[in-house]
């Protein structure tokens, strides 16, 4: 059997990291970890090949190569799904497909051959069966959660590693909140589910065996949802492994913001290689909270949360929403202010989007309010449904957000007070590589020459040199960061028009 795994193509977004990823020579921010993790899954005999739309073409000929094509989407890659779709549909090749914007809707899909859903540890082995038995069926499904413990580890030989800014694997699934537009629990529930120390050592292992030395991305959507194991076993064995193999990872993941509130947890995971944590903190509007159920949040001086990270050596990202029914329309100027006084460089500002599956997709529907479905990128100037605030001027607030937030003044402003709030670990020395030589070279060239951004970019590596040199790779990394932002930023803001009381592009 030709098996070939296709990962359809992100557009533009501020997650694409795509004009940042120019700086270092990269293609790709991550590896579709999704299908890597199915490749190993597949029976061993088979051919398998993976082509990443993110890092190169797919071409006629690799499709008719393959006996079945195997793709796995979120929903932001719907457009790349459709038109692979549609080109296998031409060629006369079988289909197999899987992952959240399949298992969230998967009866827009009907001409898939074979719909594998929700959690493949569960749903692929049945299919698989059927396939040897001739008698596979269009739609696999099931409503219980996957025992982790035995999830393979990804298939890294079918890409090439050198095409991604970093590496990515997953330590457990579910979230113990559920927030009114997030479609977390209704894909992997609410009770945390982990692979166990062990595996995720071999994780790490996999990829030091494989010479990869970088940031490596822990994709869990709550890393922390069982902090006690963290804490006693997970957190202490990974410190000893980076320990005994001279730390060559950097490790990031997303957090709730009560991470704030456990010291003891923050010292073990910035000593075990944490550097970075993303946050939904979504407003700083205390009705926005209670609307949407974001109970980690509520009652909490949100500022003050955030600085206690920063001091204990990790960098907040932050995501943040507007559009809540709650919402004033003061509340631009609101989150301008909190990202402002916050230093929260990487603050991922979006419009509220109704996913299916998904609490408040189900109130907006029963209150008929509704419009359409959506893309799956909440920066987009798109409305799926009628807001309490009069569409237009959230619409035309959060362009003026964007705008500010990301303008190399404010941009600047909120990175250097980051940096000075910034505590990191020294725990090891700075590896310096060829695509360092040449991110360096491209800032100074784009950003401190020719970018509109010069006379702040300069002043940063001014003060960055003089004040806290150790910092100076990160400062020139944000703002590399910041110039991709910008671009995004200014792509979104224009050309919008306004229809029927809601925007399309």
């Amino acid at each position: 059997m030709k098996i070939l795994l296709v990962y359809p193509r992100y557009p533009d977004t501020f997650w694409s990291f795509r004009h940042a990823l120019k700086f270092i020579s990269r293609k790709a921010c991550y590896p579709p970890l999704g299908l890597l993790t199915v490749a190993a899954m597949l029976p061993a005999e088979w051919d398998k090949r993976l082509v990443d739309m993110n890092v190169g073409p797919l071409s006629d000929r690799d499709l008719l190569w393959a006996d079945y094509v195997f793709i796995s989407a979120m929903a932001v890659q719907r457009d790349s799904v459709e038109q692979v779709l549609s080109r296998c549909r031409r060629l006369g090749v079988r289909t197999v497909a899987g992952g959240p914007l399949f298992t969230a809707c998967h009866v827009d899909f009907p001409h898939v051959d074979h719909l594998i859903l929700n959690e493949a540890e569960l749903t692929l082995p049945p299919f698989l069966e059927d396939l040897r038995n001739g008698t596979a069926r269009h739609l696999y499904t099931s409503d219980r959660w996957a025992d982790l413990t035995g999830t393979p580890i990804p298939m890294w030989d079918l890409v090439n590693l050198k095409h991604y800014a970093s590496m990515n694997i997953q330590y457990s699934r579910g979230c113990p909140f559920d927030c009114e537009f997030c479609d977390i629990t209704a894909l992997f529930g609410r009770k945390p589910r982990t692979k166990g120390t062990g595996r995720l050592l071999a994780e790490l292992e996999s990829l030091y065996l494989r010479g990869w030395r970088g940031g490596v991305f822990i994709v869990d959507d709550n890393f922390i949802g069982e902090r006690a194991k963290l804490k006693r076993e997970v957190l202490p064995a990974v410190i000893d492994w980076m320990e005994r193999r001279g730390h060559p990872f950097s490790l990031f993941t997303e957090a709730s913001l009560d991470l704030a509130d456990d010291p003891e947890l923050m010292e073990l995971m910035v000593r075990a290689g944490f550097d970075d944590v993303f946050v939904g903190i979504e407003t700083p509007h205390d009705d926005g909270l209670e609307e949407t159920g974001k109970v980690q949040n509520r009652d909490r001086d949100l500022l003050a949360s955030v600085r206690r990270i920063q001091h204990a050596g990790l960098q907040v990202q932050g995501g943040f929403i507007v559009g809540f029914d709650s919402d004033p329309v003061s509340i631009f100027d609101k989150q301008l202010r909190f990202i402002q006084e916050s230093g929260i460089v990487t603050a991922m500002v979006g419009l509220l989007t109704a996913l299916r599956g998904t609490r408040l997709y189900g109130r907006l529907v029963s209150e008929g309010r509704l419009l359409r479905e959506t893309t799956g990128n909440n920066t987009a100037l798109s409305l799926n449904f009628i807001p309490r605030m009069n569409p237009q001027s959230l619409v035309n607030g959060y362009r003026t957000l964007l705008t500010n937030i990301y303008s190399p003044k404010q941009y600047y402003r909120r990175l250097l007070l980051f940096l000075r709030e910034y505590r990191p670990l020294r725990r090891r020395g700075f590896r310096l590589k060829p695509m360092h030589l040449r991110a360096l070279a491209a800032s100074f060239l784009r950003l401190g020459i020719f970018g509109k951004e010069r006379f702040q970019f300069w002043k940063l590596v001014s003060w960055s040199l003089l004040r806290r040199p150790s910092l100076f790779p990160l400062a020139v990394t944000l703002a590399i960061y910041g110039y991709h932002f910008r671009k995004v930023a200014e792509k979104v803001t224009e050309g919008a028009m306004f229809e029927n009381g809601a925007c399309a592009e």
